[in-house]
């Protein structure tokens, strides 16, 4: 104890028992005066004083327990989130909850609702979640030990290698609210379980409002790249140098300097820190061996410090993010979902169109054909991408497409294509035919693939127009592979029915 507090100590002891006399003497001659009229009344009062400083004492020890110590009530109070971000969390959790119905898989349908209801309990909970992340070797593992060793006492058991994610709870000084540390998975395992412990331990980390990145070495190109990913998105991160026993003083000094500037670009020299949280065992000089207590006050310290000043904001922070994620993966699987059906609706008026055109006799009947085919695939598709196309509508899109192809020269090529693919031993009227119908199949699947990107970029055909779009899906469509199988299929539908 300080000298300070042992000379306040000592005054208030002598200045309590100084008022203690002064009231004891007081109240004798208060009682002796009152005795002399009544000795009833005297001891009336003398057992009300008495229970009144009884109840004084009672009060006195009681708030001060309550204030001493910190109180659950309290350190839930000590959580404010920024109430903007917290009401764009909700809106786009709710805007997902919206999205989820229009999702056919059940599976995916419900993961998402339950990571719906999670993100929005996380507006309430009261505790930091810390993610301890990096490779298999770099001693992860040996930190949360540590931490709990030191913070909790010694638990019962190592942890030992990890295999799925570890959430275990502890507490800092001058620190309310609880943290949960979550040891997970090593990253750059080799195999297929390697990269799903790998997955999910990016999927821990991501979801974590702080995030420390342990290395027992330089850093590696990946870990950098990693590191930089998740600090791009908003991740708070500090930089955990592990094994720093294993490190000559003046090696250690040049490294930690090495890291920090490579680092530099994206975090905080205060947040690359220098900790030994297993040391190796010393041999002394008589030949016994003693291990080290862990040196880990830099990174205590450091997560103290920035849960402190930045814990409400990081909550928040990753309580947006987590709703965003969801929300992309939400849009993206009803894309695809959406995608799956438009291919579809592409892949049925592709054949029909083929199947008509090859079956008219007159080339200005191939071109209303078509047209009226296209225009009543772009309806379809419209339908699927939840957009109210009229058919007038669709047979202007239809035109303004059809001219395209053919001032991009792509109908000549589509000719090309079906000719030299094709190579049929059929009569004259016959090639004539097939090639027509083959081609019409070919022309209409890259008209819808090109329908499809304009309704995915909400019936727009981007910065490049319709040109991009159209140039795009026929390089996309034809490909060796592709039209290797298209043309097998389009025999099949198309030339074989016209030489029966």
């Amino acid at each position: 104890m300080s000298r300070t507090r042992l000379l306040l100590l000592a005054g208030s002891v002598i200045l309590i028992v100084g008022m203690t006399l002064w009231f004891i003497g007081t109240l004798s001659q208060f009682y002796a005066a009152i005795a002399t009229t009544s000795t009833f009344l005297a001891n009336v009062l003398l057992v009300f004083v008495l229970l009144l400083l009884v109840a004084l004492i009672a009060g006195f020890i009681y708030y001060g327990i309550l204030f001493s110590r910190p109180n659950r009530a309290r350190a839930k109070a000590d959580i404010s989130l920024p109430s903007e971000k917290v009401d764009i969390a909700e809106e786009t959790v709710a805007a997902v909850r919206k999205q989820v119905s229009q999702i056919q898989d059940e599976i995916s349908r419900q993961a998402l609702l339950e990571r719906s209801h999670r993100i929005a309990h996380d507006f309430k909970r009261q505790h930091f979640h810390v993610a301890v992340f990096g490779t298999g070797a770099a001693g992860k593992t040996s930190i949360v030990n540590a931490i709990l060793g030191r913070t909790v006492g010694e638990i019962g058991a190592p942890i030992g290698t990890t295999t799925i994610g570890e959430t275990y709870r502890f507490r800092l000084k001058h620190l309310d609210d609880d943290i949960w540390i979550t040891d997970t998975p090593g990253i750059s395992e080799a195999a297929v379980l390697g990269t799903e412990r790998e997955q999910q331990s990016r999927q821990i980390a991501t979801e974590s409002d702080l995030l420390i990145f342990v290395i027992d070495n330089d850093l590696r190109q990946s870990e950098y790249e990693l590191l930089k990913q998740l600090v791009d998105i908003g991740k708070r991160s500090i930089l955990a140098f592990n094994k720093i026993d294993l490190y000559p003083d003046e090696d250690l000094k040049i490294l930690l300097a090495q890291l920090k500037r490579r680092v530099e670009p994206f975090l905080n020299h205060d947040d690359v820190v220098a900790i030994a949280a297993h040391p190796q065992p010393i041999v002394q000089a008589g030949g016994d061996r003693y291990r080290p207590q862990p040196y880990l006050l830099p990174l205590l310290r450091r997560i103290s410090d920035i849960l402190r000043s930045e814990g409400n904001d990081l909550i928040a922070d990753n309580i947006l993010l987590q709703a965003q994620r969801l929300s992309n993966e939400a849009r993206q699987l009803i894309d695809d979902q959406r995608q799956q059906s438009a291919e579809k609706v592409v892949e049925r008026f592709q054949w029909i169109s083929g199947g008509v055109v090859s079956l008219t006799p007159l080339p200005i009947l191939d071109f209303l054909a078509t047209a009226a085919i296209n225009a009543q695939m772009v309806v379809e598709l419209g339908k699927v991408y939840g957009c109210n196309v009229s058919l007038d509508q669709a047979r202007e899109l239809a035109i303004s497409l059809a001219k395209t192809l053919v001032g991009l020269g792509i109908v000549k090529g589509a000719v090309e294509l079906s000719t030299i693919a094709l190579q049929l031993n059929l009569g004259t009227l016959l090639i004539g035919q097939a090639i027509q119908g083959v081609t019409a199949a070919y022309l209409t699947r890259v008209a819808g693939k090109s329908f499809i990107e304009y309704f995915r970029q909400n019936q727009s055909w981007g910065d490049g127009g319709i040109t991009d779009v159209v140039q795009n899906q026929f390089q996309l469509n034809r490909r060796d592979a592709f039209v290797k199988a298209f043309m097998n299929e389009a025999i099949e539908r198309i030339v074989t029915p016209l030489r029966n």
